[in-house]
């Protein structure tokens, strides 16, 4: 099991590789995803900056560094198939990898329990 931290406003990190996405409630919020605009390999983020523009059927919506870092890779399978994130939102669905600047950061952030508990309340 991967090992994750998640915002307020879910987004998520995987703490193994630094990747971010969104989880599966804000996947369902937005709906069928049909375009997603990632950021630049090697844009610097700062922690909570819109690095992601995901559109939807529904909406529009942004993504947000988790903490400040490097854009190392983008998920450049969601350009031809942006719903990748609909079916597997913490797994292929993942938007880009993060070089984390301070992995103190990473400790504001909800474990996947914490998280999950905020979401049943």
């Amino acid at each position: 099991m991967s090992t994750m931290r998640i915002t307020e406003d879910h987004e998520w990190i995987r703490l193994e590789d630094g990747a971010v996405g969104i989880t599966e409630f804000a996947q369902e919020q937005l709906g069928d995803i049909v375009f997603v605009e990632l950021p630049q390999v090697g844009r610097k983020l700062k922690k909570d900056e819109e690095a992601v523009v995901i559109e939807s059927v529904k909406a529009a919506a942004g993504c947000k560094a988790p903490v400040a870092g490097t854009v190392l890779e983008v998920n450049a399978l969601l350009a031809e198939a942006p719903a990748t994130i609909n079916q597997d939102p913490t797994g292929k669905g993942w938007l880009f990898k993060l070089k984390i600047d301070d992995p103190e950061e990473l400790k504001a952030l909800l474990d996947e329990a914490t998280y999950r508990a905020r979401l049943s309340k």
